[in-house]
Parts: C-alpha cells; structure tokens; sequence
C-alpha cells in the first residue's frame, strides 16, 4: 500500500471512531439560530418557495411578472445552463456566471441582489448570511460522512457480519471492551485480534464509498 492510500484508509477509520463526536456536532449545528426564530436545519430544508414555485409553473411569467421583473427572467434564462431550486443554490449559480457586456452584468448584479435580500431577511443580516453558508456547507459535509459511514457499515455487514457488529458496538454505540468480550463471549486477546482486522477491512472498504 502506497503513502497516499494508507492516508485515504487513515482518514476513513479515523472518521468511524469519531462518529459519536460527529453525532454530536450535526446536532449542535442544526439546532445554530440564524435569526427570526430560525435554525440552521429550518435553513437547510426544502426552499418553502417550492409550493409557489409549482402553482406558477405554466403560468405565463407576463401574468405575474412586471415588466422589468420579466428582462430579469429573460436575461437569467439566457445565460442560465441549469436552474437550481432554494435561494442558496440559486445565488450560487447566479454568482458563476460571466456576462459578455456592461448591461447584462448590472442586470445580473441586481439579480444577486435581489436574491442577497431574501437570505439577508431571513438570517438578519448579510454577515449572518455568509456564516449561515460556512456552518451549512460544514453540516452538509458531517451528514455525508455520516452516511458513508453507516452504508459502509452495512456493506461490510453483507459479508463480514462479525466485524460489523464489533464495529457497531465499539464506535457507535461506544461499548467498552469489557462490555463487547463478554456480549460475544470472547477474550481480551481475541477482542484485540478481530478489532485489528476488522479496522483494517473497514478503511479498505470506506475508502472508495
């Protein structure tokens, strides 16, 4: 094994051990005030848009758009390649586009606004918009390593059942050693042994999910 994939299986046991420490840092972060009576998770689900988004979908935008609101659509559809859903993944996609002339650039500098005010009314303000996006971004990647760790779990439990459960009971349920030899009738040295291997089966496995 090379310098570069013992750290890949380094890192992948390393976050196994810490799961619990991970549990309790999701929950930390989901339960951050954003302001207005908001937390983090609130912010984190389904834009509440998407209700009106869907009753206006086939509506013509003439019929509820002013005029100026309508060269926005326009200017937004003409540069546009994907359309993504929620404030946040909208103000994302606006921000990485490059205009080709002055007049299209202050159209989607004004568009960037317009999407700033409605994250900024509900974090109170642009600075707790820019931390919102720093512990979201840090939350949506504990809930991936979350789920990485628990369906490599699940894999290795498909054909090593043995070391799951051992796995299981160590780093997720934080068992102590005694509590694991005698739930499996087993020995000190037995304990050592299996752990070894199944740590060692683990980080080969989690390492390319």
């Amino acid at each position: 094994m090379n310098t570069e994939d013992a750290a890949i299986n380094a890192q992948a046991l390393g976050n196994l051990k810490g799961y619990k420490r991970l549990l309790a840092r999701i929950k930390l972060l989901e339960k951050y005030p954003i302001g207005n009576g908001m937390y983090l998770t609130s912010f984190h689900e389904d834009d509440k848009l998407q209700s009106l988004h869907k009753q206006l979908k086939g509506i013509p935008s003439y019929m509820y758009l002013s005029k100026h609101e309508q060269e926005l659509e326009a200017i937004a559809v003409a540069y546009l390649e994907k359309y993504p859903t929620g404030t946040r993944s909208q103000l994302n996609e606006v921000k990485s586009i490059k205009p080709v002339n002055e007049e299209d650039r202050k159209m989607f500098k004004e568009l960037k606004r317009k999407i700033e005010k409605v994250i900024e009314a509900r974090t109170g303000s642009y600075d707790g918009y820019d931390g919102v996006i720093k512990r979201l971004s840090e939350l949506q990647d504990l809930q991936k390593q979350k789920e990485t760790i628990e369906f490599s779990l699940d894999v290795l439990a498909e054909y090593q059942p043995d070391y799951a459960q051992l796995l299981r009971l160590r780093y997720i349920e934080s068992k102590s050693v005694d509590e694991i030899t005698i739930q499996l009738d087993t020995s000190r040295r037995t304990f050592d042994r299996w752990l070894a291997k199944a740590n060692e089966e683990y980080a080969a496995l989690a390492s390319v999910t």
